[in-house]
């Protein structure tokens, strides 16, 4: 076995054939606001996408300018930006800290479709951040007590015996919000919509702009 027999081969004309490529959607060229778009394209993922229809790839990097990127949640979005949340003491946590801006992908296989997005991260209010702490299920309210994010991990059994700890800490009470878990809010500059088409000639939509409260730009772009 070769290298290139594990990498699959791109769609052939014949498979596209069978359903028909996506049309040249005038109506996807028309739209002038990207947050109507995504919700769009979101809610046909969250019908479609059999796994983690929110999963996104967070891309951050250091104080020095080394990047670093892993799978997140999306937990919320509105017209604010998009919200995440994990423990401010990770790595993402201390590279948000150290430069406050990201990037977003998400890639929805089944749809053949990906959105990407650029913007500077602030953190959410922590009433916001303990509203949805408070909604998760009990097992992760008390793993988020038990890890030490991103740190040295001696043995399974360290970290199993840290949940026990917790778990009879809190017993039948309330679990709250941990002061280190908080959330974040990617408020975007830059969304770009990308639909797959036949021989890498692909769609793509871009939206800029210059901050948050200014108006959006649109260009279409070459695949």
């Amino acid at each position: 076995m070769t290298r290139n027999d594990l990498i699959p081969p791109s769609p052939s004309s014949e498979e596209y054939a069978k359903s028909g490529p996506p049309p040249d959607d005038a109506q996807l060229f028309a739209t002038d606001e990207p947050l109507a778009l995504f919700t769009a394209w979101y809610r046909e993922a969250r019908e479609k996408e059999p796994n983690d229809s929110n999963a996104m790839a967070l891309a951050t990097a250091d104080a020095d300018g080394f990047p670093d990127v892993r799978m997140v949640l999306l937990k919320d979005f509105d017209a604010r930006g998009f919200t995440f949340y994990s423990n401010a003491e990770s790595a993402k946590g201390r590279q948000l800290a150290a430069n406050p801006q990201a990037a977003l992908c998400f890639h929805w296989k089944s749809l053949r479709r990906s959105v990407r997005i650029r913007g500077a991260v602030s953190t959410v209010e922590p009433e916001t951040a303990d509203a949805y702490f408070a909604s998760r299920d009990r097992g992760a309210r008390i793993g988020a007590w038990a890890s030490e994010q991103s740190r040295p991990l001696e043995s399974r059994f360290a970290l199993e015996k840290r949940i026990a700890e917790n778990a009879a800490r809190f017993g039948l009470g309330e679990v709250p919000r941990p002061p280190q878990w908080i959330g974040w809010r990617l408020a975007p500059l830059r969304i770009e919509f990308w639909r797959d088409r036949p021989f890498r000639l692909h769609d793509r939509l871009a939206f800029t702009r210059p901050a948050a409260d200014a108006p959006w730009a649109k260009e279409r772009l070459y695949p």
